[in-house]
């Protein structure tokens, strides 16, 4: 009888993030374990923290269900995933939300070393294409708020106050970048540069940026004080005494600024109170609104696609032009051609 070796390290697989990587002989294997911790960091980085956070929240979901029918989790069986789609769409959830939670049971059987996933079965596909067709893909999102609407809100903000000096500048320094709630708030001082021109707003990564390469945008002086990014932020970097870090804080009931930074939800917070001060419905606005009500404005005002796509960084031409027909719905109107 041959005898075994003591080690058999050519067996050895190291699981990183989706992937099972072989590992090295027996003098490369005490290196190779160091790095997995490296390795597995970069893995969580190819998803965005919410991203993850989503998905985690999503394959729990799955989890509890099978749970609570006896059934088998990993691996899954297609009979299973068409069912457990069949109950989401029934308990009333939208189409994004169950393609969102059969991604995410993808990625953890795909993890788990399930490979192909049963996901992509043709029976679990078929389901999830009836699914589509049955409830419809169309977003919903909040509604664009246009530059008449956001003068509105600014008529409704006060200039005298920390709070409202922070809620101008977020509103109208959003509303001129067609920025991302996430991208707002993750803006530092330092990624500002005052100009003749107007503000240099440097972007380190957004939601498209996957490689990280960041952007510049830049915010054009308004022709109107009361409306002005630039002199807004000015306004509140003055009355903040901010100079690096965090461009945008929590400011409390009693006018005193938080050190830490405003999260999204916050930032949606304040369009939604601002939303409700103008006397607009403060549940048909939030952070997206800035983001569409620039791509409507613009589309509404002759800017040209690609000019609106540099400014909001939209990668689709068709979600963009989902707010130019809103903003050139009056002005691009084939019915007065028809002499009626």
């Amino acid at each position: 009888m041959t005898d075994q070796p003591q080690h058999q390290h050519d067996d050895v697989r190291v699981q990183v993030g989706d992937q099972r990587l072989p590992a090295a002989d027996a003098d490369g294997i005490t290196a190779l374990h160091g790095l997995v911790d490296v390795a597995r960091s970069y893995a969580r980085a190819s998803k965005a923290d919410n991203t993850r956070r989503a998905y985690g929240h999503d394959w729990r979901d799955f989890v509890r269900w099978c749970d609570g029918d006896g059934l088998q989790v990993l691996p899954a069986t297609p009979a299973t995933l068409c069912l457990y789609l069949s109950a989401l769409a029934e308990s009333g959830r939208k189409a994004s939300t169950i393609e969102r939670r059969l991604a995410a049971i993808s990625q953890a059987h795909q993890v788990a070393g399930h490979i192909p996933s049963p996901t992509l079965d043709w029976q679990v596909r078929a389901v999830m294409g009836g699914i589509r067709r049955s409830l419809g893909t169309a977003p919903d999102q909040k509604a664009a708020l246009e530059t008449d609407q956001l003068r509105r809100l600014l008529v409704a903000t006060p200039e005298d106050t920390l709070g409202g000096r922070r809620d101008r500048a977020l509103l109208l320094l959003g509303f001129a970048g067609g920025f991302r709630r996430s991208e707002l708030v993750a803006l530092e001082v330092e990624d500002l540069e005052e100009s003749e021109h107007g503000l240099r707003v440097r972007l380190r990564r957004f939601k498209t940026d996957q490689e990280g390469e960041g952007d510049v945008k830049g915010i054009p002086w308004g022709s109107h004080l009361e409306t002005c990014p630039v002199g807004a932020v000015r306004a509140w970097l003055e009355a903040s005494g901010i100079t690096k870090g965090p461009l945008f804080r929590a400011v409390d009931r009693h006018g005193r600024l938080g050190g830490g930074r405003l999260g999204d939800r916050a930032a949606a917070e304040v369009v939604k109170r601002a939303a409700k001060r103008a006397g607009l419905d403060p549940a048909l606005y939030g952070g997206h609104s800035l983001r569409a009500g620039h791509a409507t404005s613009a589309a509404a005002g002759g800017a040209p696609e690609r000019a609106i796509m540099r400014q909001t960084g939209h990668r689709s031409l068709q979600i963009l032009r989902g707010y130019i027909r809103s903003g050139t719905l009056w002005r691009e109107n084939a019915a007065t051609y028809l002499g009626l």
